[in-house]
């Protein structure tokens, strides 16, 4: 497999730290509109093609590594209903995302005999992503990302006639004459924010979240709404807590499914909560030498209390001011 880069094209401060951040890919947004560059891409020898099937990447959990077709082994594969999405280069090395969710399986997903040097299964990204190289694993997320817009925007939200892929899959356009009206890939920004009260800081455990796990917490931003606006109203709405001095903090992709989460820190005006329990199954202070004893890792399901997954934009919140470098 051709090397990805291995530091980010772009230095932008924190966010670069953050798992699924950088591919190191050239996304080339300009070659999209050209059908004969794209189409002399798909047909290059060097192309690799990272494949996805039903939301799920192919990886090689033993080596802790993506699986990337080449592109012999992509021809291999049964046709697909689409062409594969170009993700960017990397030199001169072309990437596509390509869906493999036409293949009849079982649970496990197709054994691809294209790819017999690795050992490859199609799991959930959740699954390995801190064990993959940081820019294997945002590549992943981006494929994974990318397949997901397609599969929800099969037809305009205009006219419901189907739609079809172009530029290189970053654009539908609906195929009725009369309205050929285009989508392009949709992102949902969502803020995650950890809010502190001198040395203690507020974690929550969802209903959806395992036993013992607190984390930071998050919500959606709505239609007309600033960020800092969002972090304090979610806040408020889940912990009854008031806050003051937003602060910006990183941003992290988070294909699970179309997210981007924005992170913040704020500062409560006071210790006082009022948990709802519609939203969350708990809400507390947590000092931070408490956290520093106690906290064990999320894989650990045993453990009382745990923190979230080293993946995950909330635990670099939790870390950075657990280290003081919030």
């Amino acid at each position: 497999m051709p090397p990805l880069a291995d530091a980010p094209r772009f230095r932008l401060a924190r966010s670069e730290a953050n798992f699924y951040a950088d591919c190191g890919l050239d996304r080339v947004s300009e070659r999209r509109k050209d059908a004969a560059w794209m189409a002399e891409r798909l047909a290059h020898f060097e192309t690799r093609f990272v494949p996805i099937w039903r939301s799920r990447n192919y990886v090689d959990p033993k080596a802790a590594a993506a699986v990337i077709l080449s592109a012999a082994q992509h021809r291999a594969l049964p046709p697909a209903p689409e062409e594969p999405i170009f993700l960017g280069l990397a030199g001169e090395t072309a990437y596509f995302a390509c869906d493999l969710s036409h293949i009849e399986a079982g649970e496990e997903g197709p054994a691809l005999a294209a790819a017999p040097e690795a050992e490859g299964t199609f799991l959930d990204l959740r699954m390995v992503g801190p064990r993959l190289a940081r820019n294997e694993g945002a590549l992943l997320a981006y494929a994974r990302g990318m397949l997901t817009w397609h599969r929800r925007h099969r037809y305009c939200g205009q006219c419901g006639a189907p739609t079809r892929s172009i530029d290189g899959g970053h654009v539908r356009v609906c195929t009725a004459e009369a309205c050929k009206m285009e989508q392009f890939p949709r992102t949902d920004p969502a803020v995650i924010m950890l809010v502190t009260h001198g040395d203690a800081c507020l974690l929550g455990s969802n209903p959806r979240f395992p036993p013992g796990m607190y984390s930071t917490l998050a919500g959606f931003v709505e239609p007309g709404e600033t960020l800092e606006s969002a972090v304090a109203r979610e806040v408020f709405e889940e912990a009854g807590a008031r806050v003051r001095n937003v602060r910006y903090h990183s941003s992290q992709p988070w294909p699970f499914p179309t997210s981007l989460m924005l992170g913040f820190y704020a500062e409560a005006e006071s210790d006082a909560l009022a948990v709802n329990t519609e939203e969350l199954r708990d809400a507390r202070w947590f000092e931070r030498g408490w956290i520093l004893a106690n906290a064990r890792e999320f894989h650990e399901q045993d453990a009382p209390f745990r923190l979230p997954r080293q993946d995950s934009i909330a635990r670099r919140l939790i870390d950075d001011w657990l280290n003081g470098e919030s």
